[in-house]
């Protein structure tokens, strides 16, 4: 009986060391693997982010971009707005940044990763950091090598793997045709895709794809954390965790008075963001008056090389309230084109209106184009800002400056036109 109950108690006592030797053992953490893609596109967002905010480009925002003549002219006047426009956009695009980091924080084992939408709008509301997760601009810079490191060789392994797929195909190919191959041709295939293979495997083991959800969040979080402290502070949003780097000049305080205090950090900003009534924004016209005035602006350039045609699908992209307009500043006008003086002086006015009016429809198109699907991984991006579209543009103003560039226009292409039926006529006389 005795013997019965040591065993008993041995055999308890080795199956709870079993139990507690299996607790003990750490959870394998899963490796990013396909989505190392998709997350190197991330890693190259948050450094633009940051870059985005650096002293000179800081400082070029507020020297240049919102002294630009179109903007004043057609967009705001009040420097606090245009910063505040400025900072309400840099702050929607970490909001949609962050979308991506919380989906991939899911696949973390660290509890506190998962929680990150959570963590982030705390520190987005109240500056409150819970786990220290913004760093230093030394730290950033540091992790801003690394990240850019890995986002390198992660589009590297794309590439490769594509050349690898290609190897596959063909060789699969070669197997599968009827006709007699060449037994070399085969084994040159089948030694390329030996060698691909391996630097595939290479690759792999240096790039995003091998490394876990934990370490590839974490980076990412810390990253973005740091990107929203630098945001308040460079627009002087108190609090801020970052220490005061920037120099004097390279701050920029805009007014808070447009913002909802009611709101969140960024449904403050998102609010600030959605265009006014009275803008081509609103109207949803900013994309296509860009078009408009990029093919008026080389039309002005050639009046000569310009076609009937031309001229008539021109007319039909305009909307009814410049053709409405158009035909009242056209009225009355004489069907001679045939002064040279008066051409000359459209001539200029056009090019003084396409100065300032061109560089936003420019903007516009690069703007959209940058948040096109196709452009969203790893592609460099510019720091085209949309207060330096026509997105935020008054549309009357806009309409009024487009029917001056088309009343300028049809005289100069008249007259052009007039000055080649003459020399044409003058050269004919003599034949």
């Amino acid at each position: 009986m005795a013997l019965e109950t040591w065993l008993i108690k041995v055999k308890k006592s080795i199956s709870n060391s079993l139990d507690t030797a299996r607790i003990s053992v750490p959870k394998h953490k899963s490796t990013v693997g396909v989505l190392s893609f998709e997350t190197a596109g991330l890693l190259s967002k948050l450094l633009h982010l940051w870059n985005s905010l650096s002293d000179n480009t800081v400082i070029r925002v507020r020297d240049e971009s919102i002294s630009l003549e179109g903007v004043r002219k057609i967009v705001s006047n009040d420097e606090s707005f245009l910063l505040g426009l400025a900072c309400a956009e840099m702050a929607e695009n970490v909001r949609v940044v962050a979308k991506h980091v919380s989906r991939l924080s899911k696949r973390c084992q660290d509890s506190n990763l998962q929680c990150f939408d959570r963590w982030f709008d705390e520190f987005a509301n109240s500056g409150h950091d819970s786990h220290g997760w913004v760093m230093s601009p030394k730290e950033m810079e540091a992790k801003n090598k690394k990240m850019d490191r890995y986002v390198t060789i992660t589009a590297t392994l794309y590439k490769e793997m594509e050349e690898l797929s290609t190897i596959e195909n063909n060789l699969r190919k070669c197997f599968q045709c009827k006709e007699a191959i060449k037994e070399q041709k085969i084994i040159d295939l089948q030694q390329r895709l030996f060698w691909q293979r391996q630097e595939v495997k290479y690759l792999k083991e240096r790039s995003l794809w091998n490394r876990s959800f934990d370490m590839v969040v974490s980076m990412a979080v810390r990253s973005i954390f740091t990107i929203l402290a630098r945001i308040k502070l460079v627009f002087g949003i108190c609090p801020s965790l970052l220490p005061r780097s920037l120099s004097a000049s390279a701050t920029v305080h805009p007014t808070e008075e447009n913002k909802d205090s009611t709101l969140g950090f960024f449904d403050s900003n998102s609010k600030l963001l959605k265009p006014p009534p009275s803008t081509l924004g609103a109207a949803a016209l900013a994309l296509h008056y860009s078009n408009l005035i990029i093919i008026m602006e080389k039309m002005i350039k050639s009046p000569q090389l310009v076609g009937v045609d031309a001229r008539d699908d021109l007319y039909s992209m305009l909307p009814n309230s410049i053709r409405s307009s158009l035909r009242s500043r056209l009225k009355g006008v004489g069907f001679s084109a045939s002064d040279e003086v008066l051409a000359g002086e459209w001539r200029t006015a056009l090019g003084r209106i396409l100065g300032w009016l061109s560089p936003l429809a420019h903007n516009m198109i690069k703007w959209q184009s940058e948040r096109s699907f196709e452009q969203q991984n790893l592609l460099p991006r510019t720091n085209v800002l949309l207060l330096q579209t026509l997105f935020f543009a008054n549309k009357d103003k806009t309409e009024a400056a487009i029917t001056e560039l088309l009343v300028g226009l049809n005289y100069i292409w008249r007259f052009e036109r007039e000055m080649t039926a003459k020399a044409l006529f003058d050269f004919n006389s003599f034949t």
